[in-house]
């Protein structure tokens, strides 16, 4: 078998040992994902291989194993490839049967007329960093990587230096492209260039009335990250089983093999425009230079419930973490309630948001969400964006959105299909599961909203609703469910619908904003700040449950409490309770309800809407 470091170093010669060893028995692919499952199951595994997201594409090795942790934006249309084939030496005219799973290109000398040729099909997903990764996740992951094994220290590619990485599009084409132009093509028993690979079409054609001027798709650089301003590779990952286990919007930790062979623009360059099926905005989409935008060819995938490194390295186990819970939550609460002006009760309730998530949906209905609207932020100050900097420091993505009228009239938020490239626009709402989204109301100001706008708003609005986005294609809308979120600051209460609105009321004014929060923050040690991180992710996926006893008691409970006064308590301020009552529960790392939690829940909503009661109702939208 192969050497222990050949399976990160070079894991193409480890299939084709299998493939050799096999005699043509198809059985030697589950053998090799069986192989390497088994070896990434092995102690620190995990932290040998090295990653996309921390390594510069010209550091690493062509062909070696490595991993990204990526959000799959797109889903490109199967293709075909040629399984296993047969090459002949030109010279000597033997034939040798080779494998072409895992690879982009063939080798030279393929015999088109074989009989051994088997052709099979896998499918490509355009895969981006994760949304709005916050530095401390990234660099979490990056260390832990590094810190445990010095096989992530890779050579660099001597293949590879690093200004390709900085080239446009067109100057990569035009370096790769360009000595192909004085080459005859080649004939007879020359060396042949085979692509693995043929598209398979599947409603690609834009619809009556699209125009076909150029598409996004042809923007230098255009790497379709769905927010803006970010950074990192964006990769074509090449899947082979169990395909439909995947959809979009997955966050996923893929290990591949890695592929930047350069011959892939020389090919598409050699392809003649009239004969091809695709249009040059959907081959510039789909086969962009391999040294932008590598290729990886699937081994496994990793799904991630969630993406917090302090977890996922098994740093902190969650059975002996549950026994800290009530103490990390007195300490955090504590620390919110600094960040938050001295105002406990929106703290507890900025608390219960962060460790909220949907857990289940009952129809339309999505369970767990809890939307907050802090009203009565301070206006024109940058409370908000230091709010949001504090969140960073916590959760593993996040993401504000300034409510401009500058920004709602002309950012997309919406992803929207491109048909002339036959790819997915992505949009800032194309965001990963939990994601921490705050939008910045307190920035609004007076004019009028186009028609872009006024999409914007409604998207917002079913995002906050239903947890779910509109992608727009074209002549129809495609629903795509979500788990984000959503925390809404304003001046006064939000235009945007909410599941609970908490007047701020702070108990100190200090003179310099800013330099307080830096200073609440900076008081607490790293440690104290890890010990917070695990504890909302912790505290997220816990299991919940409530006893026939207890859901007896909250009946009658509510049947009191309408008995004086019918439209003092709603079904919808039930509704209501019984979240902030589980999101409770889970805060204390109880996983079902008690009495005492209960009346906990009726005591804070009330101090709520006690708080509440003084502020005029802008849209109706808040309880």
């Amino acid at each position: 078998m192969p050497s222990s470091n050949d399976w990160i170093n070079n894991p193409l010669g480890v299939v084709e040992e299998m493939f050799v060893q096999s005699n043509s028995n198809p059985e030697w692919e589950a053998k090799v994902l069986e192989y390497f499952k088994g070896k990434l199951k092995e102690k620190q595994a995990y932290s040998w291989i090295p990653s996309l997201n921390d390594v510069p594409l010209h550091y690493l090795k062509p062909n070696s194993l490595v991993k990204f942790r990526c959000l799959v934006q797109d889903m490109f249309d199967p293709e075909f490839y040629m399984g296993v084939y047969e090459t002949i030496d030109p010279s000597t005219k033997a034939k040798v049967l080779r494998f072409g799973k895992y690879k982009d290109v063939t080798e030279c000398g393929v015999d088109l007329n074989s009989r051994n040729t088997v052709t099979a099909e896998r499918q490509t997903f355009y895969c981006v960093p994760i949304p709005g990764e916050t530095i401390w996740e990234a660099f979490l992951n990056h260390s832990h990587t590094y810190a445990r094994s010095s096989q992530a220290r890779v050579v660099p590619s001597t293949s590879y230096i690093p200004s390709r990485q900085k080239r446009s599009y067109e100057e990569d084409d035009e370096m790769d492209t360009q000595p192909q132009k004085q080459r005859e093509p080649h004939t007879g028993g020359s060396p042949q260039l085979h692509a693995n690979g043929d598209s398979k079409r599947q409603e690609t054609e834009a619809p009556s009335g699209q125009t076909t001027s150029p598409s996004n798709a042809s923007s230098p650089l255009d790497l379709n990250f769905p927010l803006p301003g970010e950074r990192g590779p964006a990769c074509l990952v090449k899947v082979y089983e169990d395909l439909d286990s995947f959809k979009l919007n997955d966050m996923l930790e893929v290990y591949g093999i890695l592929s930047v062979n350069p011959l892939l623009s020389v090919l598409s360059s050699l392809l003649d425009p009239t004969e091809s099926m695709e249009t040059p905005e959907e081959q510039r989409a789909h086969d962009p230079p391999a040294s932008l935008v590598p290729r990886l060819h699937m081994l496994h995938a990793r799904p991630l419930q969630h993406n917090n490194p302090l977890l996922c390295m098994f740093i902190y186990v969650v059975s002996s973490f549950m026994v800290e819970m009530a103490s990390v939550r007195a300490e955090f609460l504590a620390y919110l309630t600094h960040i938050l002006l001295g105002d406990g009760l929106a703290a507890e309730y900025l608390l219960l948001h962060l460790i909220s998530s949907v857990y289940a949906r009952r129809d339309v209905l999505p369970l767990g969400k809890f939307t907050l609207n802090l009203s009565g932020c301070p206006p024109n100050s940058s409370f908000t964006e230091s709010l949001h900097q504090v969140i960073q420091e916590l959760v593993p993505c996040t993401y504000r959105l300034s409510m401009t009228l500058h920004n709602m009239n002309s950012l997309r938020l919406v992803p929207r299909k491109d048909y002339v490239a036959n790819r997915l626009v992505s949009g800032a709402l194309q965001l990963a599961r939990n994601t921490s989204l705050v939008l910045d109301e307190t920035r609004l100001e007076q004019g009028q909203l186009d028609a872009s706008g006024v999409q914007n708003i409604t998207a917002l609005g079913n995002l906050i609703s239903w947890q779910k986005v509109d992608y727009d294609f074209n002549y129809h809308q495609m629903e795509f469910p979500c788990n984000i979120n959503v925390f809404v600051t304003s001046e006064g209460r939000s235009l945007l619908p909410s599941d609970c609105q908490v007047p701020l009321q702070p108990q100190v004014t200090p003179p310099n904003l800013e330099e307080y929060l830096s200073t609440v923050h900076k008081a607490q040690l790293t440690s104290q700040i890890n010990k917070f991180r695990v504890y909302l992710s912790v505290a997220q996926t816990l299991d919940y449950s409530i006893s026939d006893e207890v859901t007896k008691a909250v009946e009658d409970d509510f049947v009191d409490m309408r008995k004086d006064d019918p439209q003092s308590v709603s079904a919808e301020d039930l509704h209501r309770m019984l979240v902030v009552a589980r999101l409770l529960s889970l805060s204390l790392g109880q996983t079902s309800l008690s009495r005492e939690g209960w009346m906990r829940a009726k005591h804070i909503d009330m101090l709520r809407r006690t708080r509440s009661q003084p502020q005029t109702t802008v849209n109706g939208n808040e309880p």
